[in-house]
């Protein structure tokens, strides 16, 4: 990892996997929203040019050899954000706002995620979508997130998987180890709420690319499906 950072008390963290064609928008979005002092990219096994991409975007890039996974991803970048706050001998470490890679230049509207945490209103915010996204699979994995975080807490986010999301580092750290792969953002609500921390939804102008019907599509929501029942699993 090789970037400077500037002044400022948000790092954002975006795990991305062969997304060289919308890298580079996001990254420049972000970089651009109030307070954020860094960026970083966690190229997640792509086997495209997201990587250089994301470097000639200005973003500081972690890479892994192979696809890890969404929480992996999403604790190596804050794991790289760490490290920068300690070589810059920061008292308070910086907040953490997790913004998707496909995103584009639409990444500039998701300021009013931070400013909760900034303010300290909020430990966690999650992002509920004011545009509509078609979506090529019928809720399923949605449905079932929603209701498990339901019962867990007693409490159902509008969007229980946006991972669209700002903690604070105390909170990321409450959460810690994430649920694996996809459960992570359903794992994240309930482990903090049932530790008592605050999370507050902010509706923000953010689009991200629509899913398709296609095998590759179908297999991906299995794959997500399989992961959200086994966060819920572990935390009956």
């Amino acid at each position: 990892m090789s970037a400077g950072s500037r002044s400022g008390d948000v790092a954002v963290i975006i795990p991305a996997r062969d997304e060289a064609d919308r890298i580079r928008a996001t990254v420049t979005a972000a970089a651009g929203l109030p307070g954020v002092a860094l960026v970083v990219v966690v190229d997640d096994g792509s086997r495209d040019t997201t990587a250089e991409a994301a470097r000639r975007a200005g973003a500081a890039v972690v890479r892994h050899a192979r696809n890890r996974g969404k929480a992996a991803a999403m604790q190596a970048g804050a794991d790289a954000v760490s490290l920068v706050d300690q070589r810059e001998g920061r008292e308070r470490p910086r907040h953490l706002l997790f913004l998707d890679a496909d995103l584009g230049e639409s990444a500039a509207q998701a300021g009013p995620l931070a400013d909760p945490v900034i303010a300290g209103t909020a430990d966690m915010t999650i992002a509920v979508f004011t545009a509509t996204v078609k979506l090529g699979g019928h809720g399923l994995v949605v449905g079932l997130s929603g209701a498990g975080i339901r019962r867990a807490v007693g409490w159902r986010p509008v969007q229980p998987l946006n991972g669209q999301r700002c903690l604070t580092r105390a909170a990321f750290e409450a959460a810690r180890p994430l649920a694996p792969g996809w459960g992570v953002e359903t794992a994240l609500t309930i482990d903090l709420l049932r530790q008592g921390l605050r999370v507050a939804e902010v509706e923000v102008d953010l689009a991200h690319r629509a899913t398709g019907t296609g095998l590759s599509a179908q297999l991906h929501r299995a794959h997500q499906l399989a992961d959200v029942a086994r966060a819920l699993a572990t935390r009956r």
